[in-house]
Order: C-alpha cells, then sequence, then structure tokens
C-alpha cells in the first residue's frame, strides 16, 4: 500500500463550529459499540448516520443498552445516495474482510474519506493479501490505500482518502519493534512476539469455541504458525525500518473481556543494554501522546484497558533482548486508533475525544 494518499477531500476543520460528519458502516460490532461512545464525548465531530445489514437493523440502543441517552440512531440499510443527503465527511467502516472491498469503491465515489478496520487495505501486495484470505476486488483503490499507524504515518494520513486501519496484534507488536531495529539495535530476523488478546478480539459473533463454556478458566495458543496478521506485521516492520523484517507469531487466546499483551523476543546486535534500548524507545515516543515507555512497571492490560494508550518497556537477560507491549484491543486496536486517525486526517489534535 502506498504511503502517500491521492486527491480526494482532503479539507481540514478550520474552525471548532465545524464539525466533521461521521457514518458509521457497521454500528452492532464491538469495536463500532466503542466508536459510537468515543464520538459521543468527541469535541469536534459527531455521528450522522450508522448502516448495517439486513437482519441486524433498528435503534443502537437496542444492540447495547448502554448507549440510552448516548446515541439516538437507528442502524439503517446502507443505501449510498442518502450519504450525501447527511453531508457527510468521512466514513468509518467497520466490517469483515472481503465485505470492505465492496463499500470502499462506493465510498469514495461519493466524496468521502474512508477508514477501513479490515485488512482488505493493509497488505500492499494483492496475492499476498490473497493467500492470507481471499480474491481481492479492488486492486485500483489498494494501490492509493495508506496504513493507519499515525505514530509513524501521521504526515500520508493527513492527505489520504483511504485509511488502512492496522491490526490490533501489528499495532502492538510494531510500536514495540520498530524504533529498536530501525536504530540497529537488534536483529531483523529470528524475533518472535508471543501474543495474548482477550476474547472480544473474535467479535461479537465468534466461533462457539470462543463461547463462555469453552474459553473461561482456559487459555491456549491458535493460529500457529498461520495467522493473518503476520505478513501484516512483517511489512510494517519492513517498510518503517528499511530492511527486511522476518518473525514468527504466535497468539494465544486469554479468558477476559479485553486487552493485549505481547512477549516479544530478540537477538540483540552487540553489547546492548537496556538502557539503550530504553532511551532509543523514549526518543521515538518522546512526542507521541499514545505510546508510554514503561520503566517503572511492566506493561499490563489492566493499565491500558479502555484507553487509546499503548505500553511499551525493554529488558535484557541472558544475551536475549525482550520488548512488552500492551493495549486495549477494541480502542488503541481498533476504534480509538481510528478516531485517532481520522483526528490526523482533518487536521485536529490527535488527543481529541480519546484518553
Amino acid at each position: 500500500m502506498s504511503n502517500t494518499g491521492q486527491g480526494g477531500n482532503v479539507d481540514t476543520v478550520g474552525s471548532v463550529d465545524k464539525k466533521i460528519r461521521v457514518v458509521l458502516v457497521g454500528g452492532s460490532g464491538y469495536t463500532g459499540f466503542e466508536v459510537i461512545k468515543i464520538l459521543a464525548r468527541h469535541p469536534q465531530a459527531e455521528l450522522v448516520g450508522v448502516f448495517g445489514p439486513k437482519g441486524e437493523l433498528g435503534p443502537m440502543e437496542g444492540f447495547y443498552p448502554h448507549l440510552s441517552k448516548l446515541c439516538a440512531l437507528d442502524q439503517e440499510l446502507f443505501e449510498p445516495d442518502r450519504l450525501k443527503d447527511m453531508g457527510a465527511d468521512v466514513a468509518m467502516l467497520c466490517v469483515p474482510h472481503k465485505v470492505a472491498m465492496d463499500y470502499v469503491p462506493t465510498l469514495l465515489d461519493v466524496g468521502l474519506r474512508v477508514i477501513d478496520w479490515s485488512a482488505d487495505y493493509r497488505i500492499r501486495d494483492a496475492a499476498v493479501y490473497e493467500k492470507w484470505y481471499c480474491p481481492h476486488t479492488d486492486k485500483q483503490h489498494l494501490a492509493e490505500a495508506v496504513y493507519g499507524l499515525p505514530e509513524f504515518y501521521a504526515e500520508q494520513i493527513s492527505t489520504a482518502r483511504l485509511i488502512a486501519n492496522p491490526g490490533c496484534y501489528p499495532t502492538c507488536t510494531a510500536l514495540a519493534l520498530a524504533p529498536v531495529i530501525r536504530a540497529g539495535l537488534v536483529e531483523p530476523t529470528g524475533i518472535v512476539s508471543n501474543a495474548i488478546s482477550g476474547v472480544s478480539g473474535a467479535g461479537r459473533k465468534p466461533h462457539p469455541k470462543f463461547h463462555f463454556p469453552d474459553c473461561n478458566e482456559n487459555f491456549g495458543p491458535y493460529g500457529v504458525g498461520n495467522h493473518r496478521h503476520m505478513p501484516e506485521m512483517e511489512q510494517t516492520l519492513s517498510d518503517l525500518t528499511g530492511q527486511a523484517v522476518e518473525l514468527l507469531f504466535q497468539p494465544h487466546l486469554c479468558p477476559m473481556d479485553r486487552g493485549m499483551l505481547c512477549s516479544i523476543y530478540a537477538r540483540p546486535i552487540g553489547d546492548v543494554t537496556e538502557a539503550q534500548l530504553t532511551e532509543c524507545l523514549q526518543a521515538a515516543y518522546a512526542r507521541k501522546p499514545f505510546v508510554r515507555v514503561r520503566t517503572d512497571v511492566l506493561p499490563a492490560t489492566k493499565y491500558v484497558a479502555y484507553t487509546n494508550f499503548c505500553d511499551v518497556a525493554a529488558r535484557v537477560a541472558k544475551g536475549h533482548v525482550m520488548f512488552f507491549s500492551a493495549l486495549d484491543n477494541l480502542i488503541k486496536g481498533a476504534s480509538g486508533q481510528a478516531v485517532q486517525n481520522m483526528n490526523v486526517m482533518f487536521g485536529l489534535e490527535e488527543t481529541a475525544g480519546l484518553y
């Protein structure tokens, strides 16, 4: 995917009186629910429409009673012509992979900027995408998409029409590794990212193995050697560091609602100290509001729950380098990052509506 935006409506919000008008496609899932809550408190954005599939229509508070008096909108059947009447500026596309490709061309054609949360536009090479997912039907816009990791691609995001919102695991892994690989402190190959995620990562309508009787009091690996986020991680880190990065990614399902923790193992280059690694991370994220470099405590899921923060830390032991990173998979791993991208796209403070 390109890191340069191409045309489209790239107006910034020039006045506090003008609000970004947002439409959400796919509001009944967990991440749709989270972004509705964020937009309800956002000082310069408003949700003007929610669309969903035929079998999931009706008041948003019917899906999530928490939204009573926070969101009076109904989830309606998607009709492109209505978008013009709403005067929408941006569409947040919270639908599964393969489905997103059906919506993006239409949304761009009616003049909206798009933040897509699926995997459809994250992987630059269509052949690689098709190996891990399905046939790609919108290669034209794949070439235009900008990867939405604001800590590194803010300049490109600011002028883009189409943002590929990163996956939660790739975000958690890349934020820990990119600065130190780029600085030549660790080897770009032989990396192992050992990660856990809460059950909400499987979505609101998951496979039966994610139901309470199966996952409660249970902890185990899945996607051994073939998780779809692995090529996204390698592509992102290779782009950010300018060298071919190779890693093994192993996810685990943890019996908790939300949260993500990555324990990452890498080989040092030379006699690297913990202080050098920490200083490198601190320098990279000194002006990045949502990455906290931990020295006092190690990252943990409770420290980032319900926030847009990603906590990272580095340690050295027995000649090995270890990194730990934690985030909320529904916020910094999805909905919060989407709003952070929207803020950058429209010239707002990155932190608007977020904490």
